[in-house]
């Protein structure tokens, strides 16, 4: 691997089926049974799976209607995030007792740079060995992790052994590692890339490593370059222990699709309302209001709007959300409605926030 860098060792540790895990924890009668955190057998979006439940095909952001269709014995359960955050918290706990170099990706997962620690352990692997078993005496729950010299392999290696098991990828054996893999299993190729990718005859590691990087620019423009080295095991993005939110948002799938524009404004008002709140904690303000429409048939459509200053009050929110709200005709009836606020004050060392007064 050329690699002119000096090597860290990395671990990624992800929660097996967390939110899942964490209901099957609480309740024991769920225990062993196939179970979907969120939406409904008529409603809402899946937000994940126990294990039981994906060997009938269920995954997150899939229908409950889909869901149950799969797997008819499925069981829903409704969110419980604030017990996932206090959970979350305990996990975060111990990963500080081994580094202060841990970088949240969410609530399930984090990199951690144990390259110096506080054990002085020069094993990254029993590192991760140690951290996973105290996850699982302390609080009950499984964990996978990756090893590796960088955040982009060890992602791929926690994914290999899952659930409840882990994978060290050692310097040496990094190209021979990415070159047999499934290039649907690389981090930052999604569904679409990879369509295209299979159609350009790339199909594993090996495939993307013999493409010349012109050849891949040429495909797929600035991502080309990240794609020719990650062939190669080349990943320079460090362990960041504060990672700022680039948006913040909220959203609520309706009981029943909304035709009205005005019953649309209200449930808005309440989508800014808890925004502003979200946005409170973190301190955050943003320039741009983003509204997301999902429609009954499940196709989604979002609509932005850029203002000149930082904001994080409810009523400009919910103003600029109305606007955008009627800015073309809905083509359907509507299933879920969200705002997100993006361009936030973490981005720049200026923070403005401008408070409007409207004169009605």
């Amino acid at each position: 691997m050329n690699n002119p860098k000096p090597l860290r060792k990395i671990i990624h540790v992800d929660m097996d089926a967390f939110y899942a895990s964490v209901e099957q924890l609480d309740n024991p009668e769920l225990r062993g049974k196939p179970i979907a955190v969120g939406g409904s057998e008529v409603r809402g979006v899946v937000s994940a799976a126990s294990y039981e439940a994906r060997k009938f095909g269920v995954r997150s952001a899939m229908s409950g209607v889909q869901a149950k269709r799969n797997c008819p014995e499925l069981i829903f359960v409704k969110p419980r995030f604030d017990r996932y955050k206090q959970i979350s918290k305990k996990i975060r706990a111990i990963f500080h007792e081994y580094t202060d170099l841990v970088e949240p990706l969410s609530l399930d997962e984090a990199y951690l740079d144990v390259t110096q620690n506080k054990k002085g352990n020069p094993s990254a692997t029993l590192i991760a060995q140690e951290i996973r078993q105290r996850i699982f005496t302390e609080l009950g729950l499984t964990a996978s992790a990756g090893i590796s010299v960088n955040k982009f392999v060890a992602k791929v290696a926690s994914d290999y052994n899952k659930p409840n098991g882990q994978k060290t990828v050692n310097p040496e054996e990094v190209e021979s590692f990415l070159e047999q893999l499934d290039i649907r299993k690389f981090y930052g190729v999604g569904k679409v890339t990879a369509e295209r990718m299979f159609h350009l005859g790339i199909f594993t590691g090996k495939d993307l490593k013999s493409k010349s990087l012109d050849f891949l620019e040429t495909h797929f423009n600035k991502s080309g370059n990240y794609y020719y080295h990650i062939a190669r095991g080349i990943h320079y993005s460090e362990v960041k222990p504060y990672r700022a939110a680039k948006s913040v948002a909220a959203e609520h799938t309706f009981r029943e699709n909304l035709t009205s524009e005005i019953f649309m404004e209200q449930k808005l008002s309440r989508i800014a309302e808890e925004l502003e709140q979200r946005m409170k904690k973190p301190n955050v303000s943003g320039k741009t209001v983003t509204l997301k429409i999902k429609y009954s048939d499940f196709s989604t459509q979002t609509r932005s709007k850029t203002l000149p200053y930082f904001v994080a009050d409810k009523g400009i929110i919910f103003e600029t959300a109305k606007e955008l709200l009627y800015q073309e005709r809905l083509k359907e009836s509507v299933r879920l409605l969200g705002i997100s606020m993006n361009n936030l004050n973490t981005e720049s060392k200026k923070t403005v926030v401008v408070q409007l007064k409207f004169e009605f």
